[in-house]
This record gives structure tokens, C-alpha cells and sequence, in this order.
């Protein structure tokens, strides 16, 4: 199984062994992958929809796998037991959903070692409720496919994470932009926080010039930001010596 960089970067968090739940499997690559390269030993691969369901028991009839990955039709978690997965993946949603998928069923989230999560947006909001739910982000990777960026991460269940505190938060930057990458100065997130600067200072501009009661909060916003940016930009000039 061929897996799109984005995918294969998400399928390369799931720590080896661990029983998978690939919650929106669509086609089930994923699903596959794991058993294929002997990752997972037991994928349940699921969907809210009947047409990815359909979809995934083909591809997984056709690559011989049917003893090994399993499919429910679920809306998020439902159909999910406390204790049948070690680890739940979700990708390709937006962040909302899958903070909301994650805490509907709270006591299967619970019981879980890890999450393999690839939000579409709102990702320091992720990460704060990742960290709420009592897990730690441990792993994470940002990469740019098509024009289009992407964060995936690995969050352990705290009582798997032996030194918490060197992947905690210390500023607001790493909500938005993650610890690990700024630590690491991922390129990619180099490359997006200077697109998003000069995006961001356009925006601003074109504010300034029509100061109405909503653009002065809209600035405010900008602004806010900008600093969370420079913050952030701040590890690669470290980098450079500067």
C-alpha cells in the first residue's frame, strides 16, 4: 500500500504494536499500512458514512486483510469499547471535530495510550484539549503537500510519559505552533510562519486604513498574532547565531 506523504507521515507516528482505531478510514489506507508494514496487529477501521465503509471492505477484501482490520460504521467513537484499541487516529478533520469526537465518549478516550491526530485547523486548540484530556504531545511533524501545510502529532496518555515536563507548554507560541517543531526549527514551519507573517502584516495594513469600531478589533487580533510569530520566529534566528 502507497500512502500519500501526508498519510505516510501520519501512519509513521503510530507507535509499533499498538492496536489501532482509524476513526473517517475513507478508503482504509491507513488501515492497511499499519497491518501491511506489521505496525498494528489489529486495525478497526471506521466511519460515520456507509459509502467509505463499502470502500474500505473492498480495499481490504483486495489486499487480503480481512482477518486483521475490522469495519464499523460509527459516528466517531461510538461503536468503539473502553480497551479494544490502544490508539485512536484521526486526520483530516478539522480541529473542532475532532476535539469533539474525542471528548463525546470520554471514558473510551480514557482508556487509550495514545491519539495519532492530524487536524485540518484550529490546532492550538487541539493541543489544549489534548493536554486537558489527559494526554501529552510527544511526537509531532509538519509537512506541506500540494501547497497546502500540515501538523500531525502523537499525544501519549500521561501515565506512558516519564519526563511530562519536557514536553509542556512554557509559552503561548507553542499552543499555536508546537514546542517540539520550534525546539527542532522544523523548515516547514520556517517557511509557514513567514508566509503568515507577511499575510498577517497585509492584513493589518489594509486595517489601519479604514479604522472602523470592527477593523480596531480585527487590529487587536492581528497584532496578537504577529508577536505570537516573532515569538515563534525567534527559535530559528537562535539558529542562525543571531
Amino acid at each position: 500500500m502507497h500512502l500519500s506523504n501526508r498519510l505516510q507521515a501520519v501512519a509513521d507516528l503510530v507507535t509499533p504494536g499498538n492496536r489501532v482505531a482509524d476513526i473517517g478510514c475513507d478508503h482504509a489506507y491507513i488501515s492497511i499500512y499499519l497491518v501491511e508494514h506489521k505496525i498494528s496487529p489489529h486495525v478497526i477501521a471506521m466511519d460515520v458514512n456507509q459509502g467509505p465503509i463499502d470502500r474500505a471492505k473492498e480495499n481490504i477484501k483486495k489486499y487480503g486483510y480481512a482477518g486483521r482490520i475490522e469495519t464499523r460504521r460509527s459516528d466517531g467513537l461510538e461503536k468503539l469499547n473502553a480497551g479494544e484499541a490502544d490508539a485512536v487516529l484521526i486526520a483530516g478533520m478539522g480541529g473542532g471535530l475532532t476535539i469533539q469526537i474525542l471528548t463525546r465518549y470520554m471514558d473510551v478516550t480514557k482508556s487509550l495510550k495514545e491519539l495519532i491526530l492530524q487536524p485540518q485547523s484550529e490546532i492550538h486548540l487541539v493541543r489544549r484539549a489534548v493536554r486537558e484530556m489527559g494526554f501529552t504531545i510527544t511526537e509531532e511533524n509538519m509537512m506541506k503537500e500540494d501547497g497546502k501545510y500540515y501538523v500531525m502529532m502523537r499525544a501519549e496518555a500521561n501515565a506512558f510519559v516519564a519526563d511530562k515536563q519536557s514536553y509542556e507548554p512554557v509559552g503561548e507560541e507553542h499552543d499555536y505552533f508546537g514546542r517540539l517543531l520550534l525546539e527542532r526549527r522544523n523548515p516547514v514551519l520556517r517557511e509557514f510562519l513567514w508566509k503568515e507573517e507577511q499575510r498577517c502584516r497585509t492584513i493589518l495594513k489594509a486595517l489601519e486604513e479604514e479604522p472602523t469600531e470592527n477593523s480596531l478589533e480585527r487590529q487587536r487580533e492581528v497584532k496578537e498574532m504577529l508577536e505570537r510569530m516573532d515569538m515563534a520566529l525567534g527559535y530559528y534566528r537562535k539558529g542562525l547565531g543571531s
